[in-house]
């Protein structure tokens, strides 16, 4: 049965922030390993399984062959080893936008990411600069300062940092300092990633590739997290690539400076062979996954529906779906189900306080659109103030339930999701039919394809030519010509 799980790590509910800015941001001036160690490879394979459950498993199509060989092509490149197979490079089956690297061999880049791509230089470049991050000892020197900080200076954040100083996860830092996930994809200091972005142009240039391609990449992700952002109806957002990257459009110019300083004349970018391996890859929310469409969130095959608040981003993670706006935050998710719905509320506010502080005063009892439910709320301290925390949880069967987990200011319970938990309802065969996944087609343009008409095509009720622009790393004074490659989402 699929279902959506609990989520109490990663980066969507916890980040542990370190303080200090290790490296010297120049890639010729700092120390790189020669080897993998085995400890390093024993801790590489013991977390590779979780991060895989955290960023929805691995992508099975044939584009993730491809992306073993060009990452493995790239890794060689590094001082680490020169056999390709002691690097594992994994396509996720995320929808959002990012790419990791941690210890012991082991690369990571989502189907998203790579769908933002427009060649295989691209590519390489990102899987060389993550690469870059493991050849410089980075995320070891990162897990260093958080051991240091983990008492004093660590912020632990439940939904986006609201609930301080008792959450479990502070226990399971704590204990897991050098050894968990968690630790293992930290932030990094701004000058680690200039460094792992100089290691990433190097390695470009030793495989023979277009230097200049990690630069073209960072602005194509500068670009989306704005387009994102407009979508969202804000100003500005936090990508998914934030939570391990600093801003990419920082470091757009960096690149392209460093990449013209190493005199490679090569242009080598394979942009009809990536975009040939990339058609047909699964683009956004993969529907055994849920899908958000709009303010909707619909999973198929759990038969289940909600409808967040008006202006509200929503965020559909592997493990659980967020939903960020003015008025609050909040998370749904699902966990074991013992039968009682009493239990299943109380066990979820355990879940955030060790020490108790955060529980209900009561829990009641309720019915959703015929679903048994049951709810409750606290009250907890925050660095700004008092919040209200509240659950509610349904039963859709007597080994099945899910919940919303919500967090408002003071004296306002539900505030502006009393409505969503209400639209919370049992979806039709036939509703549950209609969800389809939208995928990448690559088409050949033709004489008379404009980028109006190419962008009509895009499977979207809403900024159709803006998506298709960022998708393609064109603006709206490019011109297409006819037998040129581009891609479209469609379903």
């Amino acid at each position: 049965m699929h279902k959506i799980r609990l989520m109490f790590t990663g980066s969507l509910i916890a980040t542990l922030v370190a303080c200090g800015a290790e490296g010297s941001g120049d890639a010729n001036s700092i120390p790189l390993a020669t080897s993998i160690s085995q400890a390093d490879k024993e801790q590489g394979a013991k977390a590779h399984p979780e991060l895989m459950a955290e960023f929805g498993g691995a992508y099975s199509g044939s584009q993730a062959a491809y992306v073993t060989s060009v990452g493995r092509k790239i890794a060689v490149q590094s001082s680490l080893s020169n056999a390709q197979s002691d690097f594992t490079i994994t396509l996720l089956n995320s929808p959002v936008n990012n790419a990791f690297a941690i210890p012991g061999g082991y690369v990571y880049v989502t189907r998203q990411l790579m769908a933002l791509m427009n060649d295989e230089a691209e590519l390489a470049g990102v899987l060389g600069h993550e690469v870059g991050h493991v050849a410089a000892l980075h995320s070891q020197r990162r897990q260093k300062a958080a051991t240091r900080n983990a008492v004093g200076g660590a912020l632990l954040q439940i939904l986006t940092g609201v609930v301080l100083g008792n959450s479990a996860l502070g226990d399971v830092l704590q204990r897991g300092i050098g050894t968990g996930t968690q630790l293992l994809t930290l932030k990094f200091s701004r000058s680690q990633e200039y460094e792992a972005d100089d290691l990433g142009i190097r390695y470009l240039n030793t495989a023979g590739y277009d230097t200049k391609a990690l630069s073209s990449m960072l602005a194509s992700l500068a670009a989306q997290s704005a387009l994102d952002a407009r979508v969202a109806g804000k100003s500005n957002t936090v990508p998914e690539w934030a939570s391990t990257h600093p801003d990419p459009q920082a470091r757009v110019g960096r690149a392209l400076q460093r990449a013209q300083e190493t005199g490679s004349t090569s242009t080598v970018r394979n942009r009809n062979t990536f975009l040939n391996a990339l058609n047909g890859v699964v683009y956004g929310d993969d529907p055994k996954q849920g899908v958000v469409d709009g303010s909707r969130f619909i999973h198929p095959e759990l038969r289940i529906g909600f409808t967040a608040p008006s202006g509200y981003a929503m965020v559909n993670g592997t493990r659980a779906v967020t939903i960020t706006g003015s008025g609050g935050q909040a998370q749904f998710s699902g966990g074991s189900y013992s039968g009682n719905l009493n239990d299943y509320v109380a066990s979820v506010f355990k879940a955030l306080s060790k020490d108790g502080s955060v529980s209900p005063g009561n829990i009641q009892r309720t019915s959703m659109n015929s679903i048994p439910a049951a709810y409750g709320m606290a009250r907890a301290n925050t660095q700004s103030g008092q919040v209200d925390v509240s659950v509610i949880a349904y039963e859709m069967s007597p080994t099945s339930a899910f919940h919303f987990l919500m967090i408002t200011p003071a004296g306002q319970g539900f505030g502006p999701f009393n409505a969503m938990v209400q639209s919370y309802r049992k979806i039709s065969a036939q509703e549950a039919s209609a969800v389809k996944a939208r995928k990448v087609s690559v088409v050949t343009v033709q004489s008379g394809d404009t980028i109006a008409s190419l962008s009509s095509r895009m499977a979207y009720d809403n900024y159709k030519q803006e998506r298709f622009l960022t998708l393609n790393a064109l603006n709206a004074n490019s011109a297409l010509t006819a037998g040129q490659k581009v891609k479209i989402v469609t379903y």
